[in-house]
């Protein structure tokens, strides 16, 4: 599963998504609990088909923010 791309190149249509959850964190109890937020959002959405993800890191002085953006559909669909 690579990086998503619409701009440029072919579109593989098994990659079609049907929803987008975004994980985010900036303080570092944020940061320490964001795998276990993920992982039970996986387990109760069961259904759900991860077709593809993204994930973006940034900082500047103070903060530092994690983001993980998932995309999904129907298992099966």
């Amino acid at each position: 599963m690579g990086p998503l791309s619409v701009c440029g190149g072919a579109w593989d249509k098994q990659r079609m998504f049907t929803g987008v959850k975004v994980f985010s964190a900036t303080k570092a109890k944020e940061r320490e609990e964001l795998s276990e937020n993920i992982n039970r959002w996986l387990k109760s959405n069961a259904d759900l088909e991860i077709v593809d993800r993204v994930v973006c890191q940034s900082s500047d002085n103070e903060f530092h923010c994690y983001s993980m953006v998932l995309f999904y559909k129907q298992k099966g669909s």
